[in-house]
């Protein structure tokens, strides 16, 4: 099969379109034919070596839609999709004709999503609720701060807390766009800048600030989400955006019993991962949530230009169709 692989670490051109044999299964695995693997931020780090996990040599790649081709007789033929912080790692990934997953790990595809949009929900989709439901446990009647709403992650923070009867505040630098899926869900728009603490803070029924924050920025945001949050507010971090350390008022924050929640979807493998999956495919069957708008499409040869145009910050959702 035709595969991307990484023998060295480095930028997008390290990178080689080879030919390779097809993965083994076995009883407990399945074999997919890949129909669509988007290409993430935290994919073009890891082939620049930020994870001290991944071995080489190496298929990067997390996220996949695709039908099982062999396995258990019950799977064959089923348009399937997933994500793991261990593929692309540990584990070869999705930047492939096929890639070899466990039984446990399959789940189907939403009937409404393409392959294409299939593939670009699974890392976005899985630390938004893994930071949003399973750690803040926000529920419905709650607000929840939402910094960097206009980018991946942060957009499907918003559809998920709609689905479960939130107030969202949508905080960014630039106005998120009001027909995209995270615009069509804010309450209220705060520019990212000096004064949003002051800003939020001033909206209808916010002087003591928001229930959840969920800073997809983290680093040079950190002390404006603290600042967000209301007494025993809860502050979910997932980056450390241009700064790693941080500084903040240690006695404010515990006079505040503020909760500081961490989550890493990296942490969670491929099996893991298909609870989370299982359950955001039924927001998506259901109608709950907005497919991806896909901005750039590239052939699997094509992968090096697919990588580049990730980390230069292409704008929208990138995908590989081999």
């Amino acid at each position: 099969m035709k595969a991307l692989r990484f023998s060295r670490h480095g930028a997008p051109d390290v990178l080689e379109y080879a030919e390779v044999e097809p993965p083994p299964i076995d009883a407990d695995s399945a074999l997919v034919r890949v129909h669509g693997a988007s290409v993430n931020p935290s994919d073009v780090k890891n082939v620049a070596g930020h994870f001290a996990q991944t071995t080489l040599p190496r298929i990067p790649g997390r996220d996949f839609s695709g039908v099982v081709e062999q396995g258990p007789l019950a799977w064959r033929g089923k348009e399937v999709w997933g994500t793991g912080g261990d593929i692309g790692f540990v584990r070869d990934g999705t930047h492939a004709e096929y890639i070899r997953v466990p039984v446990a790990a399959l789940v189907r595809k939403p009937a409404g999503l393409d392959h294409a949009q299939a593939s670009a929900i699974g890392v976005n989709f899985v630390v938004a609720w893994l930071g949003v439901v399973d750690y803040a446990q926000l529920h419905a009647g709650e607000t929840i701060a939402v910094i960097g709403a206009g980018g991946g992650v942060g957009g499907a923070v918003t559809q998920i807390a709609k689905s479960l009867g939130c107030r969202i505040i949508g905080i960014d630098r630039q106005p998120v766009d009001a027909s995209s899926p995270a615009g069509k869900r804010i309450h209220a728009f705060v520019p990212f800048d000096t004064h949003t603490v002051a800003a939020v803070r001033s909206l209808d029924g916010l002087a003591d600030g928001v229930d959840v924050v969920f800073d997809s920025v983290g680093g040079i945001a950190f002390e404006t989400a603290l600042g967000l949050a209301k007494r025993r507010g809860r502050v979910v971090e997932i980056s450390a955006t241009a700064r790693r350390r941080v500084d903040f008022d240690l006695i404010d924050f515990y006079h505040n019993e503020t909760q500081l929640l961490g989550a890493d979807s990296a942490k969670l493998g491929v099996v893991a991962s298909a609870r989370l999956m299982q359950a955001v495919a039924r927001g998506f069957d259901n109608g709950k949530f907005d497919a991806p708008v896909i901005a750039h499409r590239y052939a699997l040869s094509q992968g090096r230009q697919a990588y580049e145009a990730v980390a230069e910050g292409t704008p929208g959702r990138v995908v590989i169709e081999p």
